[in-house]
């Protein structure tokens, strides 16, 4: 069946455009007023007026952690913890008791980010000699039995630390077999401990695996800034540009290394992540956009043991993103906005991307009259497509 969206807001049009979807792609954008009216119901082509909507491209979490979450099930208190080891060991001793991963409440996340226009999710799913590989698997069942609504694509994340807990290198490896196809890592200096071991390790098993990384970096400080150097060398060394993240990126706020080190990600080709979450540091907008340095942002941990918050909106993600970067012009929003759509999109190598002609049919419409004001305003999403079938509408799911 087609899809016909008349009556559209497209940024870039000055009238509204009649949007054409075959084959679950666009296939046409014209304007309306040249558009024949659409006939009687029937014909195989489904159409909806899209008067007052404005059209964005399916929204992308670049960093997210479902298979840790709670959602739908019961309310957890979190205790009072200070440091992230502290956060990892109390998760660890306390996960099995709520039967996590759970794929009921995965699902009930699953659907609630589709209800608010994601289309594509980047997850990092724990891996340990404790869980063992049973993330990635619950994961890629619910990604399975949803794939018509979402995209999910895994990181095997070891969180609880790879050289210093043996044997999860090798369940790295088997997260691959599972369905994993990005290779994570965790604070080589700070958690692991072991800096050039701990990176050496991700990046080898991620060239014998044909894997992208992207690792988690809260170190701060010069600290944070020598390991994010450390990465970036060896992205250049092993051919993976475009391929390689850092989430989180905490000692990018350094100051006296904060400039090099984003030419130097420019130049090598790693991409930056951030969930815009608490107090934490909050990468530079408008640095990262002016060296051209791709950055997307995420989700993080939704309703888990490590905080109660989260609700998986990627459009209001943006508008954290802008609001923690204190940008008010149209310009700093629109860049806000692509941290969830087209810089995401980037960093996860996702083709046909987009809202011109030939590209997927992932969209998004909300009733705006530009991008600024759907970031500024969080509207719900009024109707969510992928792959040219409406999967959502008002804001939730249809099952």
């Amino acid at each position: 069946m087609s899809l016909r969206l008349e009556n559209l807001t497209l940024e870039g049009h000055d009238a509204p455009v009649t949007l054409t979807i075959e084959d679950q792609r666009i296939a046409a954008v014209v304007p309306t007023a040249d558009t024949p009216q659409a006939g009687a119901p029937g014909g195989g082509v489904e159409t909806i007026d899209a008067t007052g909507l404005l059209a964005l491209p399916g929204l992308v979490d670049a960093h997210a952690h479902i298979d840790k979450t709670l959602y739908s099930g019961p309310w957890v208190p979190v205790p009072e913890l200070g440091s992230v080891h502290e956060r990892i060991a109390h998760e660890r001793a306390v996960r099995d008791r709520y039967g996590l991963p759970r794929g009921d409440y995965v699902s009930a996340l699953v659907e609630t980010m589709v209800g608010a226009g994601t289309t594509h999710i980047r997850t990092h799913s724990d891996v340990d000699p404790g869980v063992g590989t049973r993330g990635v698997e619950v994961v890629a069942d619910v990604a399975n039995r949803y794939a018509d609504s979402v995209t999910i694509e895994q990181v095997a994340f070891p969180q609880g630390g790879l050289i210093s807990n043996p044997g999860t290198l090798a369940l790295l490896e088997d997260a691959v077999a599972a369905g994993a196809s990005t290779i994570g890592g965790i604070d080589p200096a700070g958690f692991d401990g072991a800096p050039l071991e701990h990176l050496d390790a991700i990046f080898d098993l991620a060239a014998r695996t044909a894997c992208g990384i992207d690792i988690h970096l809260h170190d701060s400080g010069a600290l944070g800034a020598w390991e994010m150097a450390q990465i970036v060398d060896r992205t250049t060394a092993y051919g993976l540009a475009g391929k390689v993240a850092i989430s989180h990126a905490f000692g990018l706020a350094h100051e006296p290394t904060q400039d090099a080190l984003i030419e130097r990600f420019a130049e090598a080709g790693v991409a930056i992540v951030s969930a815009a979450v608490y107090d934490v540091p909050v990468p530079s907008l408008a640095k990262l956009a002016a060296a051209g340095v791709t950055f997307a942002s995420g989700s993080d941990g939704i309703n888990d043991l490590w905080g109660p918050y989260g609700d998986g909106d990627m459009l209001r993600r943006a508008m954290l993103v802008g609001y923690r970067n204190s940008v008010r012009t149209e310009a700093g929003l629109q860049q806000a906005l692509a941290t969830a759509t087209t810089g995401a999109a980037r960093m996860l190598g996702l083709e046909d991307y987009g809202l011109g002609v030939g590209d997927l049919a992932d969209l998004v419409l909300v009733r705006a009259r530009c991008t600024a004001e759907a970031v500024a305003r969080v509207p719900v999403r009024e109707v969510v497509i992928k792959a040219g079938s409406v999967v959502a509408r008002d804001g939730r799911y249809l099952s």
